[in-house]
């Protein structure tokens, strides 16, 4: 083997190996110890508080361990510090697990990255960041993930729509940026988008422009078809849309003194054409949609380090939620996409299905109980019997004066009571009928039911 060759395989061996660096890795894996590793911003006094779980549902009550919102209504602002680096000449691997078990309706579930000199415990929504990453959520219109880059002391978003997840399962987000120039977006370890950070983005002014001098010509003919001026009008063309009814008769009974002159009613023309146009023939004028000219931009200058950040030093969470109960876990930030993709699969992918099956079970042992207390509601208002827990439980409140007052004059005091106190205008109809009924002994408990019913009680 030749000298030269033993230096390639060395140069080789030396590339591998630094292309394999893991900046920043967190799976709370140790407990409370991650408190000291994360800090609380303190640049408000109400923001929401953070707590280690692995949610109600989980494929490892270990593994599954994340940080979980846990405040409704809340502004949260945590982050964590790691040795600084710059992603020159190399790619750039962000990647964390989110999970909204709490059916989020409105929140973020993304992620910043900032510079080493952020001040954490000063951290808030308009400190300066690089980049922003993963999903936001806000009602059934915003279902987005956030790809967002800081260029030259601007934030920019990306001019394309990514879809996030929005159901109650952990999912996998990665962002992969490459010094080429391009990026990749990836849910559940899929390709989702890609493209190139300068067309997908406004970092830079366009390459072209129309020039401001070019007009477009007096005699530019755009019309692809004219009227044939050869083409006539027949001559038996126009008639009368409607006339009068040939087969109409004056009634006998017409008087034309008191009734006016009899005139018999219009129908359609079956000769009437319409109105009459001259067929089209191709124009042999066109010369095809005038198309303005560009030019060179002046202000366009290429950079081929759109991608570059000098310092990347802290990773943090920096959101807002309306209801609570997300859980962020398995952190990775990596110069290596497929090391990403491997941690990936061997944490989300790894604890993915337990997590649905546990999820279902969940689910199927609600819905059992919840047939059980129909049932058992059904047969208490079926056969009258009074259970305060139960219509407690159910919201039957209407029930107390029919099972504990005895005299009419107290029935009717109690219905009245509760009937405005506890139901909505839209129940208290069905509910007087059923009591005019009961009143006057005339309801049987299939016309109960049925009342109830309605009133979407039962």
């Amino acid at each position: 083997m030749t000298a030269l060759s033993l230096l390639f395989m060395a140069v080789s061996f030396a590339l591998i190996t630094a292309e394999s660096s893991v900046y920043f890795r967190e799976q709370f894996e140790d407990g409370d110890t991650w408190r000291s590793r994360w800090v609380e911003s303190k640049h408000k006094s109400d923001y929401g508080k953070f707590v280690l779980s692995a949610g109600k549902f989980y494929g490892d009550a270990e593994k599954d361990k994340g940080l979980q919102t846990s405040q409704d209504a809340h502004f949260y602002a945590l982050s964590s510090r790691f040795a600084d680096f710059s992603n020159k000449d190399q790619p750039f691997v962000i990647q964390f697990t989110v999970k909204h078990e709490q059916s989020i309706d409105c929140g973020g579930g993304y992620i910043k990255l900032f510079p080493s000199d952020l001040k954490q415990e000063d951290m808030h929504g308009d400190s300066t960041y690089n980049i922003m990453f993963g999903p936001d959520i806000c009602g059934p219109g915003t279902k987005k993930v956030h790809v967002i880059f800081n260029y030259k002391g601007k934030n920019h978003l990306i001019n394309k729509d990514i879809r996030c997840k929005d159901d109650e399962y952990t999912h996998l987000y990665t962002l992969i940026v490459n010094p080429d120039n391009t990026y990749e977006v990836k849910i559940d370890n899929k390709k989702v988008e890609s493209g190139s950070l300068e067309e997908d983005w406004d970092f830079l002014p366009p390459k072209k422009i129309k020039d401001p001098e070019a007009k477009k010509p007096e005699d530019w003919d755009e019309k692809e078809k004219i009227d044939d001026p050869d083409d006539k009008k027949p001559e038996d063309w126009d008639k009368p849309e409607n006339i009068p009814d040939p087969d109409a008769k004056k009634p006998d009974d017409w008087d034309d003194e008191m009734d006016g002159e009899w005139e018999p009613p219009m129908v359609t023309n079956p000769e009437y054409k319409g109105e009459w146009k001259p067929r089209q023939i191709d124009n042999p004028a066109y010369k095809g949609k005038w198309v303005h000219p560009e030019i060179d931009n002046p202000e366009y200058t290429a950079d081929t380090e759109i991608y570059k950040y000098d310092s990347i030093g802290v990773i943090g969470l920096d959101l807002w939620q309306v209801k609570s109960g997300t859980i962020f876990d398995n952190f990775l930030i990596t110069n290596d996409p497929k090391l990403a993709e491997e941690v990936g699969n061997e944490t989300w992918g790894a604890t993915k299905d337990a997590e649905k099956k546990m999820k279902e079970s969940q689910e199927e042992e609600e819905r059992k109980k919840r047939e059980e207390e129909d049932k058992t509601r059904k047969e208490e208002i079926s056969t009258g019997t009074c259970d305060w827990g139960t219509m407690q439980r159910t919201g039957l409140m209407l029930d107390i004066p029919f099972c504990c007052v005895s005299d009419d004059s107290g029935r009717i005091f109690f219905f009245f009571f509760v009937l405005f106190h506890y139901y909505k205008p839209i129940y208290r109809l069905t509910f007087f009928i059923i009591f005019i009924c009961m009143m006057s002994g005339k309801a049987p408990s299939i016309f109960i039911q049925a009342g109830l019913k309605g009133a979407n009680i039962v």
